[in-house]
């Protein structure tokens, strides 16, 4: 069992600086809120270019409120948060471009699958043609390119979830950033949008965080586990996942699957004894 003194062996947070293959920045960042509440306590983390990032730690924690302030939706109370080296401004300019799923679904019970997707690019001013294409091959890559003239009431949970991904996909992201999209999800159709999800990643240049509370849906997923512990939240450990490019079900069994879950378990035990 991991102790307390064995944190220090574990890779510890990334120190603050900047070099061009960081897409975002978490320099001593706090959160407090207006009742009192510390969410956040020095909080320092850099996510890279091409990294599938998953921030893992209880209920409370801060992580929902970590991604936020990535999305530019909260701002810290203490600390910086960078987005290429630069403010928020320099998010959604040429080559720059930030999506967010949410935990729920969130679609428009009134309109169709593709006019949900087609939401953002509408609001961006992307021509009609243009979009089009966006929304086709958004829709394709998730599976739902024949339910696209659907409502959302016509899908399953799961489906929405996947409806939901290509909304944000549509924009053409290189940072994706996800709070907890698979958790009301039953076991069987979590595993398989984890795999279509990885799958993704693979293929396309995109880097992702991605907020959970499960330990195996963070080691089959992630590039690197960001371990958090309980309120203030702070980082307390990043674990490399060394795990092959392309995963698949032998490998959610596999000693290697079973050690880094092990490791990140005993983590969690140990912050939250700190």
């Amino acid at each position: 069992m991991m102790k307390r003194e064995d944190l220090s062996t574990v890779t510890p947070p990334a120190a603050a600086g900047i070099d061009e293959d960081v897409l975002l920045l978490a320099n001593q960042v706090e959160k407090t809120y207006p009742n009192g509440t510390h969410a956040l306590d020095r909080v320092r983390l850099k996510i890279r270019r091409g990294e599938f990032i998953s921030l893992l730690g209880p209920s409370g924690c801060g992580k929902s409120t970590l991604l936020k302030m990535y999305a530019g939706l909260e701002s810290p109370s203490a600390g910086q948060i960078r987005w290429w080296g630069g403010s928020i401004a320099t998010v959604n300019t040429p080559g720059r471009t930030l999506a967010m799923v949410f935990q729920d679904a969130t679609l428009m019970p009134w309109a169709r699958v593709e006019d949900n997707v087609r939401l953002p690019l509408d609001l961006s001013g992307v021509p009609r043609a243009d979009s089009d294409v966006r929304v086709g091959e958004a829709l394709a890559l998730v599976g739902l390119d024949k339910f696209g003239k659907s409502y959302p009431r016509e899908l399953s949970g799961g489906m929405q979830m996947r409806a939901s991904i290509a909304r944000a996909l549509a924009t053409r992201p290189n940072l994706l950033l996800m709070d907890e999209p698979f958790g009301a999800l039953d076991e069987f159709t979590r595993n398989k949008l984890d795999a279509d999800l990885r799958r993704l990643w693979a293929e396309r240049d995109i880097t992702v965080v991605f907020v959970t509370h499960s330990i195996y849906e963070a080691v089959y997923l992630s590039t690197k586990v960001v371990v958090m512990a309980a309120r203030p939240g702070r980082v307390i450990a990043e674990v490399p996942i060394d795990g092959p490019t392309e995963r698949d079900e032998a490998f959610r069994v596999s000693p290697q699957f079973i050690g880094y879950c092990q490791q990140l378990s005993e983590l969690l035990v140990a912050a939250n004894q700190c």
